[in-house]
Order: C-alpha cells, then sequence, then structure tokens
C-alpha cells in the first residue's frame, strides 16, 4: 500500500467518522484507508490519492440473506486486524431470497455491513450480487434504486467503491455495457468520485467463458470515468487461458478481481493452491487488487471457517477456527 501526505489531509476532510455505526467499537490501527486515502482510477491502475498505484486485498461475505452471523463487530474485528485486510465486499443477492424479496431490509444490511468495514479503516466494494436471470437489464430499475439510496449515504465517504453487477452471462458485452451506462449516472449523480466496477460478460470473465475475449471491452469500453473492470476465477476450474486473458487484458484496461477461490467454480471440493498462486503472483506483479470469496462458515470448501464458527461470534483469529483454504488465504492476505 502506498502512503502520502495528501492521502492524509484528504482522509481528514472527508468525515469519515459519521460513517460508523453509533456505538460500535473499532480497531486503533490506521487501516489501509488511512495511508492510501480516496481511490481513483490512473490508467489501468487502482491508485491512492497521490496517484500512487495500490494494491487491495481482502474478503467477500457470502449472500446477506444466509450469512449475517459472519459479519459482526467481533468478526470485523479480526479481519481488519488479524487478517489486515484492506477491503471487505459486501454481497447483496438479488435474487436468491435476497433483495428482491425484501429492498428496505436488505438496503439496511448491506450498510450496516459497509458501516462495520468503515470503522476499522477498510475500504468496502457494495457488490450488486446478480447472477440468475444473467442479463443485469431484468434488475435495472431496482439497481437503479438499491445505488441511489448507497450512493446518498456514501457519497462524502472516501472509502467505498460499487460494484454495479456481479457476472453477468449469456448476453452480449454490448447488453452489459448498455446496462452500466444506465446505472452509473445513478450514481454518479449523488457519488461523482468513488470507483465503479463493471462487470464483465461470462460470470465476469471477459468472455473467456462464452468462448471470446477481452477485446470486445478493449473495443468498445464503457463510456465513463474512474471506472475499472471485474474478472473473477476458481482455481481449480479456471486453467492458464484465464490466466492469460487476466494477463493480457490488465495492460489495456483496469483491471479489479472482485471474486476468487482455490476451489471449482462452484467453490467446492478440492483446493488448487499452485493455480491460484500463478493468479497472485501475476496480480502482485502487477498491483490487480483482489477479493476472496468468501468470510463464511458454509460447508463448502471455499468458505474460510469452520461450520459453526459463525454461530459462537466468540473466537474468530488465528487458524483454528480455518478450513484449509481460510489458513492459506488469511497468511497471502497476512503478507
Amino acid at each position: 500500500m502506498a502512503s502520502g501526505s495528501l492521502a492524509a489531509v484528504l482522509l481528514a476532510l472527508s468525515g469519515t467518522a459519521s460513517a460508523s455505526p453509533a456505538g460500535d467499537s473499532s480497531s486503533s490501527a490506521p487501516g489501509a484507508r488511512a495511508i492510501n486515502g480516496p481511490l481513483k482510477v490512473c490508467g489501468t491502475q487502482l491508485c491512492d490519492a497521490d496517484g500512487k498505484a495500490v494494491q487491495l486485498n481482502g474478503m467477500s461475505t457470502h449472500g446477506t440473506q444466509w450469512f449475517p452471523q459472519c459479519v459482526t463487530s467481533k468478526s470485523m474485528d479480526a479481519l481488519a486486524t488479524d487478517w489486515r485486510a484492506d477491503v471487505l465486499r459486501v454481497s447483496t443477492y438479488v435474487q436468491d431470497e435476497g433483495y428482491e424479496d425484501d429492498p428496505a431490509k436488505f438496503t439496511a444490511r448491506a450498510q450496516k455491513f459497509v458501516d462495520l468495514a468503515l470503522a476499522r479503516g477498510m475500504y468496502a466494494i457494495i457488490d450488486w450480487h446478480m447472477l440468475e436471470p444473467g442479463d443485469p437489464h431484468y434488475n435495472l430499475e431496482r439497481a437503479k434504486t438499491f445505488f441511489t439510496a448507497m450512493a446518498k449515504k456514501y457519497k462524502d465517504h472516501p472509502g467505498v467503491l460499487y460494484e454495479i453487477a456481479n457476472e453477468p452471462s449469456g448476453v452480449s458485452w454490448s447488453r452489459v455495457k448498455s446496462y452500466a451506462e444506465q446505472v452509473i449516472p445513478v450514481i454518479r449523480a449523488k457519488d461523482p468520485d468513488s470507483v465503479v466496477l463493471v462487470g464483465t460478460r461470462a460470470w465476469s470473465s471477459f468472455g473467456v467463458s462464452e468462448d471470446s475475449d477481452e477485446s470486445e471491452v478493449v473495443n468498445n469500453p464503457v463510456r465513463a470515468s474512474n471506472i475499472m473492470y471485474t474478472f473473477h476465477f476458481y482455481a481449480a476450474s479456471h486453467r492458464e487461458e484465464y490466466l492469460q486473458t487476466l494477463d493480457r487484458a490488465s495492460d489495456k484496461l483496469p483491471v479489479f478481481v472482485t471474486e476468487f477461490g482455490t476451489q471449482n467454480y462452484k467453490g467446492e471440493d478440492a483446493n488448487d493452491f499452485a493455480m491460484a498462486q500463478k493468479y497472485l503472483d501475476l496480480m502482485k506483479r502487477k498491483k490487480i487488487s483482489w477479493v476472496n470469496w468468501n468470510y463464511s462458515d458454509d460447508h463448502r470448501s471455499g468458505a474460510v471457517f469452520k461450520d459453526g464458527v459463525c454461530d459462537t461470534d466468540d473466537k474468530w483469529t488465528g487458524t483454528s477456527v480455518l478450513k484449509e483454504a481460510g489458513v492459506w488465504i488469511r497468511s497471502k492476505i497476512r503478507a
């Protein structure tokens, strides 16, 4: 993480304390946000307030409708201080018993979890976790309502990034681009300065999962500034072709890996740490920020906590509470 005097000044002027929930106890450590200040896109890089390239590393929640007990003051203390994470991705599922069923409830829940991260000096990604159906236009009006509420609340906060479509699939890039160019102005109307993360087609693979590649985005980028494009991978399923796509795409486009796992694409079965390390080495070399899936105690191998850990809200630190993937990813974030 880069540092700079301008970052500290801008952070002091931003009024960040106002986003902390009342009565919440947060770490006294400065955190990534105090070091880097407001983020912006510089060419193909994510940059700090001084224009220096930065790489953020952190975790994503699971769906907030299923595992809210995994996102508490104590668990966020652990993520910020024991794991030393820079960023929390808050995943609001649209369908699957999520936002669509109760917009007010899940907007409030997302804000609560974002506030927990911000109070601990982390950045927060507000993830609109559309999945099925794969056409983001299906949820266009819901997205506008959700992001209006979120941008209104966080418009003066330098710690928030907006991920507007988790994993579009089964539609053309032009269809995804059209969606982005309708949602981004909604955010900009309230929050003109924050970074917006745009999902790419074929489950945020730059099209490779549907026999395309990054050239469609390079040749027809979204008409907006201060944006990045997202890429997702699961190491046991997504091999050299995906790794090479990430390498090529990040030469020409600003890329943020907002979701990855060391297992197969379902977040299940055996971990492939060797392949995952190839991705991490590439992302470190090119300063591509990344977020791992996921900070919960789901039964699948991709959840970092052992079954039942979140039910106690007692011990979150160290490795004894972690599955194999959790031990591995915690060590990578701490490093």
